[in-house]
């Protein structure tokens, strides 16, 4: 298993967007058959600011994701308009 966790951080005035942009990709990556979990938080405070953790099976299951329409068009097409990516972590699980 792999895990992947990321923050994004909208820009002012863009937070609707950011999470209808999040809910299209995580009911989208929740399909794919190597995804174990994908969950979009939001900063209780800072609405501006979310998490997003996601596991996959392996790293091929991973990169499928990335490979696949749906992320493709949603974060290069809605997420970087409607922000920025501040932090992303590659895990492994140990215990």
């Amino acid at each position: 298993m792999v895990v992947l966790a990321v923050t994004w951080v909208a820009h002012e005035g863009q937070e609707q967007e950011m999470a209808e942009a999040f809910e299209r990709l995580g009911a989208a990556s929740r399909q794919e058959p190597g995804c174990r979990m994908y969950v979009v938080h939001r900063h209780r405070e800072d609405k501006r600011t979310f998490f997003i953790y996601e596991q996959y099976d392996d790293d091929a299951a991973l990169q499928a994701h990335r490979d696949s329409p749906h992320f493709q068009k949603i974060v290069k097409e809605d997420l970087h308009l409607a922000g920025r990516r501040t932090d992303a972590f590659l895990l492994d699980p140990v215990a």
